[in-house]
């Protein structure tokens, strides 16, 4: 991998133009590719005078490019295109802007996050009687009998205490109320929620999974990772008319962030029925794209013990269902979350002497189940939080790949957030791609210290840099909700690993630059979903998904922390800010 960094001073600028201008016989063979697309014909559209990265290594920067029939046609200098401009071709001064590929999220929960921007918003909230507020004002809201949830709580944000069920149990007498913490690996059911689910003093915890007690037996409200099911059965079911509004509302909010493209990890936690993933694909995805709804690319994992019927529909249906949906693979879990105290680790949590987190599936059947996947072509992610839960699911994906022989498999291991000594070199040496969330680490610094202790903490933490230089491919994402969707903040917390209140980067080796940020966000996600053929880079051939920055040079955006997203264009039309005077209801 290309790991020059990618802060380019005016001079370094000049002189890339001063190439393109000159061109070798290399670059105008580049500049003359079009496949699958006929010569001669004019664009539909060319901006030019931009200051293009396009994440191919070919080809690193450029100033125009021409799209035609939502693809790019070529990309160089304006000389190289401007024999495709024709009379109704549109044109666009970008007046030197930063443009760069559309953002990809290598992980999130789409319906889940879009539902949730409905739903009581806890992200951020710092006090107790600030959350209590929150809860009533949702009560006063609702009739008896309505089930009030939400969630994006951290309680590391107020000292650290666990919420209760008795912080909210007398404003909440009619209401049945769960709320899940930022991760999704824990949430808080009111008395009323625990009594229709049947928990008591007598339930036992189920298998990976844990009923938060108090000192003398009582179910505190907290239930952890498998134990949320008992919950989750009582709640009701939501409305197809909510999912698909809810796919809408998360769509806008990544169109504004200039994410064009999503890897959604679907409405399964662990506790959660595997029939939400193909519910959503259905009842929404499949609705959205045959209505003319579809506004950014999705690619869609479903969970691992379905494996059996991704593989009938892919072979029936392909990996690509439409331009706007591809059929990624399956995904399961090993350990839950470090703020849960379910993330799972060689050794015990400091205070905790005899918690080591939490198998939140059995092994064996995980490999079983890894094995079949693989044996049938499907690509596999699993979830791994604690240092020996990664080792775990790279021993587990050693031995599958060595039972079921060499292929393209691109076996992905999800946050990756805790490695043991000599773990960041197995990914590369294994071929595994490591699905990060940097802005994870601008909420778990203090939590991770506070709970492994600062040598442990800094020891093997958000390990990227490690990963690059053992020839890892990082893919890059939110895991919205639980983070919010903003890439460009999420390159800067890779880059520079400064939690809020710190003064100084958390494990300052670990920071990496701005070319292999971007790359993470770009071609490295899209090679991270068998993407990498339609996105990730602006190439001859691909989508013309790309965003147009605030910014008009590189040391600029390297630089600053005020980059925002201008325009977000997806095929060459532009979706954010939308353009009235486009057909919006055009397919590419």
């Amino acid at each position: 991998m290309n790991r020059s960094p990618l802060s380019l001073s005016a001079t370094t600028m000049a002189a890339v133009v001063v190439l393109l201008a000159v061109g070798s016989s290399m670059l105008h063979a580049y500049f003359l590719y079009e496949p699958r697309l006929h010569g001669g014909e004019a664009a539909d559209f060319v901006v030019m005078n931009g200051t293009i990265y396009t994440s191919d290594a070919a080809l690193p920067y450029a100033d125009s490019m021409a799209i035609r029939g939502g693809r790019i046609v070529r990309v160089g200098n304006y000389s190289s295109v401007q024999d495709l401009v024709g009379s109704k071709t549109r044109m666009e001064n970008l007046q030197g802007k930063v443009v760069v590929p559309g953002f990809i999220d290598s992980h999130m929960h789409f319906i889940f996050g879009g539902l949730q921007m409905g739903q009581i918003q806890l992200q951020g909230v710092s006090r107790k009687d600030h959350f209590v507020n929150k809860v009533k004002e949702a009560v006063s809201n609702s009739p008896p009998g309505t089930w009030l949830l939400g969630g994006g709580w951290n309680n590391n944000l107020w000292g650290g205490e666990l919420p209760m069920a008795s912080w909210i149990d007398d404003i909440t007498p009619q209401n049945p109320v769960w709320l899940s913490r930022m991760d999704g690996h824990m949430g808080l059911a009111n008395s009323l929620a625990l009594k229709l689910a049947g928990i008591s003093n007598n339930t036992k915890n189920p298998e990976g999974g844990t009923v938060v007690r108090n000192s003398v037996g009582e179910p505190t409200g907290l239930l952890i990772d498998s134990s949320m099911k008992l919950v989750f059965a009582c709640i009701p079911e939501v409305s197809v008319e909510e999912r698909r509004e809810a796919l809408s509302r998360a769509s806008d909010h990544a169109l504004r962030r200039g994410v064009t493209a999503i890897v959604d990890m679907g409405r399964y936690f662990p506790g959660a029925s595997p029939e939400l993933s193909w519910e959503d694909l259905s009842d929404v995805y499949r609705w959205a794209d045959v209505s003319g709804k579809m506004k950014i690319r999705v690619c869609l994992f479903f969970p691992m013990e379905t494996w059996a019927r991704l593989h009938e529909l892919i072979n029936k249906a392909g990996r690509k269902l439409s331009e706007w949906i591809y059929l990624g693979g399956v995904k399961s879990f090993s350990d839950g979350s470090l703020g849960s105290g379910s993330a799972l680790f060689y050794e015990p949590y400091v205070a905790e002497p005899l918690n080591h987190g939490l198998q939140v599936a059995d092994i064996d059947q995980l490999y079983n189940l890894t094995l079949a996947s693989d044996k049938a072509g499907l690509q596999v992610s699993i979830h791994a939080i604690g240092d020996k839960s990664n080792d775990m699911i790279l021993d587990l994906y050693k031995s599958v790949a060595t039972e079921n022989g060499i292929r393209d498999r691109r076996f992905r291991i999800e946050h990756a957030q805790h490695l043991a000594p000599g773990t960041a070199a197995r990914f590369g040496k294994q071929e595994i791609f490591a699905s990060v969330q940097p802005d994870h680490l601008l909420d778990d610094a203090d939590s991770a210290i506070k709970r492994l202790g600062i040598e442990r903490a800094n020891r093997g933490s958000y390990s990227f840099n490690s990963l690059l230089a053992g020839n890892a491919q990082l893919a890059l994402g939110s895991d919205w909700p639980v983070a919010d969707i903003n890439p460009i903040r999420s390159i800067k917390s890779a880059m520079r690993r400064v939690p809020p209140g710190w003064e100084n980067a958390w494990i300052s080796s670990e920071c990496i630059n701005l070319h292999d940020a971007l790359i993470g966000h770009t071609i490295s996600a899209a090679r991270a979903c068998f993407l990498d053929e339609d996105v990730g880079s602006l190439s001859p051939g691909k989508m013309a998904d790309f965003v147009v920055l605030s910014v008009d040079s590189w040391d600029e955006f390297a630089a600053q922390d005020s980059a925002s997203v201008e325009a977000t264009y997806v095929g060459g039309l532009r979706a954010y800010p939308r353009d009235l005077k486009e057909d919006s209801s055009s397919r590419i």
